[in-house]
């Protein structure tokens, strides 16, 4: 998507208040006593201006042999201070693993985002414009490039 001078715009859909106060707060709580909600972890990264550790509920996809987190609201603020200091921890419970992570190329996407879909899609398929697991992958490519996705390994 470009802007009126031909930039680029980042992708970000914001989450309302129901979301962040109610369901955010209830999954982190849930995740924090060690409770996984369909792979829930809670993600910590520094902030990349303040150095103060943020803290967000994610999904982990565990996918063939990797682990990925996938950013369905788009260019949010854990996706930007994630890319600044390039890993984080994950937290199950009071276990906190340190990671490192590389984002991926949007050609590297595709079959990830459908097997993202194919466990998520009922709670983040609106974020994904109503794409779902079995589209075209020509859908699946289309909508690619507005959701950062992260590789994340041990560090």
């Amino acid at each position: 998507m470009l802007d009126a001078e031909g930039a680029t715009m980042t992708h970000y859909q914001k989450p309302g208040w129901i979301t962040k106060n109610v369901f955010n707060r209830l999954l982190m709580l849930l995740t924090r006593v060690g409770l996984s909600v369909r792979g829930s972890r809670v993600l910590y990264v520094r902030g990349r201006k303040s150095g103060a550790w943020r803290s967000n509920p994610v999904n982990l996809l565990n996918w063939r042999d990797g682990r990925y987190l996938v950013a369905p609201r788009g260019e949010t603020e854990w996706v930007r201070n994630l890319r600044v200091a390039g890993g984080g921890e994950l937290a199950l419970g009071s276990k906190r693993t340190p990671f490192v992570a590389r984002e991926l190329t949007d050609a590297e996407k595709p079959e990830l985002l459908r097997a993202y879909l194919k466990l998520w899609s009922m709670e983040t398929g609106m974020f994904f414009d109503n794409v779902k697991h079995d589209a075209p992958d020509e859908e699946i490519a289309r909508i690619a490039p507005r959701h950062p996705v992260f590789a994340v390994s041990d560090a």
